[in-house]
């Protein structure tokens, strides 16, 4: 299969955005990487794609993200588009957000990015193209409540993002984030929960607050993000680097 197909890597593509990009990616004729923790939510997406593989990697590690990597290279060759999706999203009240919680929150949403890219990079420049996509969030451009630990993480995903468009400009390297806001997804489900299993509100109530801030009144939908990363790794976004690109049904305006 090297050489074949370009390569493109997601991280986190076991379910929701992930999952929607890797099968976005391979409609486009990539051959896609899919990484997670989990060998089975890989597989059962990966199945259903023409040219996918998968390894399993927990972007917290540093061991893990670099053997992931060199296992992904062994199977299609260079990774020429990196998305760095994988996420955590606990909430709690900033006092009762512990130093353990901040430190896990950064691991996953910022180191993992920042240590796969440094991967990926040298064959990238070597070839003189590539395409990161950062999956980001609304919270890169605007604080939730109860969420400082994401909040604060996502803000510093996007300073990577940016500085390292300026690193790369000149080497056909294109950096870009992308910020939805509330999407269907796993993640999302589970922040629900969490919110009502501590305050006692209903499921129905809390969802309108998650969709309240959003003017078309609606949670995202993974393949609207697979859409817009798509556009992004294709051959005529040669220009767009550094961006912060939201899909967020009119919540944040830059």
């Amino acid at each position: 299969m090297k050489g074949e197909r370009r390569h493109a890597l997601i991280t986190g593509a076991g379910s929701g955005i992930g999952a929607a990009i890797a099968r976005r990616l391979a409609e486009e004729g990539f051959a896609v990487t899919l990484a997670g923790r989990t060998a089975e939510r890989l597989r059962s997406v990966a199945d259903t794609l023409p040219t996918a593989g998968c390894v399993v990697m927990d972007v917290a590690d540093e061991s893990s993200i670099a053997a992931g990597h060199d296992e992904a290279v062994a199977g299609f060759g260079p990774v020429e588009v990196l998305v760095n999706n994988a996420g955590v999203a606990p909430t709690a009240p900033f006092e009762e957000t512990d130093l353990a919680m901040l430190r896990r929150v950064m691991a996953v949403n910022l180191e993992g990015a920042f240590l796969l890219s440094q991967a990926v990079l040298p064959a990238m420049r070597a070839a003189g193209r590539g395409r990161i996509v950062n999956i980001a969030s609304t919270a890169a451009l605007k604080p939730y409540r109860y969420t400082s630990a994401y909040v604060t993480a996502k803000h510093a995903l996007l300073g990577l993002t940016r500085a390292l468009a300026l690193e790369t400009a000149k080497d056909g390297i294109t950096v870009n984030a992308v910020c939805p806001g509330f999407t269907r997804t796993e993640l999302v489900e589970r922040a629900i929960d969490g919110i009502v299993a501590k305050t006692g509100r209903a499921r129905e109530e809390v969802l309108r607050r998650f969709t309240a801030d959003n003017p078309q009144g609606r949670l995202i939908e993974p393949e609207e993000v697979a859409a817009l990363v798509a556009w992004l790794v294709g051959g005529q976004t040669d220009a767009v680097t550094g961006q912060a690109l939201v899909v967020a049904g009119g919540e944040v305006m830059g």
